[in-house]
C-alpha cells in the first residue's frame, strides 16, 4: 500500500517548470531514494511533500492525506531533515528536544521517555545537557534524526543526510536508519549524491532529471535496463555525463525562479 504517491505532478515558477508531470508512488515501510543531479527538481519535489510549497498542477498524497489542501494532518505524519541544519546551537541536546515535542504536542507524559529513547538509540543520551554548538557535525547529524522521530513519524524524509559527513559518520547514520526502518516500519524517503549510499540502502529508486522521472526501479533493476555495472554507471547513462554549474542547487534553483516570477 502506497504511503506517498504523485500523479502528474507539476510546479511551475513562472515561466520555469521546477517539476514537470512527476509520477511515482512509495511503500509503506520502504526505503526510496530520490535521485538526480543538482537542480533537477529533487528539493521542489520534496517541498512539495511536506507542505512548503503548493503544486501547479497533478495530485499528490502522503499518508492518505493531500498536502495542499490537509497541511497540518500531513506534517503530523512526517519527520524531516533538511541540507542545512536546523538547530538552535544555543540550546542544549534534550531542550531541542523537548522544544520540539511541545511544538508537536507529544504528551508530556510520555515525552521525556520517548526523548531518552531516541538520544539513547542515537548514542547521544550521555551528551544530552551539551550545547548543541559543541556538538560534531556527525552529532549535531543524529541530534536532527532523533528530534525527526519524536512525535512518531510514518515517513522520515531526508535531503542529502550526510552532505559533508566523514565515511565513517556517514556508515554508522545508515546504520541507525535501517534499524529504524526494521524496528519502527518507518517509510524512509532520502536524496543523495552518494551513489555508494543509494545502491547499498534504497529498496527502489526514482532518478529525475530537468523535472522529470527518467526511470524507477530497484538498483539491480536501473543497472539491467541502462546495462551497467553500478548504479553510478546507470545515473550518468539516464541524466548524461555533462557537468552541471556548481551553484545550481535546487535551493538556488528556487531562489532564481523566484526572482524570475517577481520580474514577470
Amino acid at each position: 500500500m502506497s504511503i506517498i504517491s504523485t500523479e502528474e505532478l507539476t510546479k511551475k515558477f513562472g515561466e520555469v517548470t521546477a517539476v514537470d508531470h512527476v509520477s511515482f508512488a512509495v511503500e509503506r515501510g520502504e526505503i526510496f531514494a530520490f535521485l538526480g543531479p543538482n537542480g533537477a527538481g529533487k528539493s521542489t519535489t520534496i517541498k512539495l511533500l511536506t507542505t512548503l510549497l503548493t503544486p501547479t498542477s497533478g495530485r499528490m498524497e502522503v499518508a492518505g492525506h493531500d498536502p495542499w489542501r490537509e497541511s497540518a494532518a500531513v506534517r503530523r505524519t512526517f519527520g524531516i531533515i533538511f541540507q542545512d541544519p536546523s538547530l538552535d546551537t544555543e540550546l542544549t541536546a534534550y531542550e531541542n528536544m523537548e522544544l520540539h515535542g511541545v511544538l508537536y504536542h507529544v504528551p508530556r507524559a510520555s515525552r521525556r521517555s520517548r526523548i531518552e529513547e531516541l538520544l539513547t538509540f542515537l548514542e547521544l543520551w550521555d551528551r544530552r545537557t551539551s550545547l548543541v554548538k559543541e556538538f560534531s557535525g556527525g552529532m549535531k547529524r543524529r541530534l536532527e534524526i532523533a528530534r525527526g522521530l519524536l512525535h512518531h513519524p510514518s515517513i522520515l524524509f531526508l535531503d542529502e543526510p550526510t552532505l559533508g559527513l566523514d565515511p565513517q559518520t556517514r556508515n554508522h547514520m545508515w546504520s541507525y536508519l535501517k534499524d529504524l526502518n526494521a524496528r519502527e516500519h518507518t517509510t524512509v524517503f532520502f536524496t543523495t549524491h552518494y551513489m555508494d549510499e543509494a545502491e547499498r540502502i534504497a529498496q527502489r529508486i526514482a532518478v529525475i532529471d530537468h523535472g522529470r522521472i527518467v526511470a524507477q526501479g530497484s538498483p539491480g533493476e536501473l543497472k539491467r535496463q541502462t546495462n551497467t555495472q553500478s548504479l553510478e554507471e546507470a545515473f550518468l547513462a539516464l541524466t548524461g555525463k555533462t557537468i552541471r554549474e556548481e551553484g545550481a542547487t535546487s535551493l538556488d534553483q528556487l531562489r532564481m525562479q523566484g526572482r524570475l516570477w517577481r520580474g514577470r
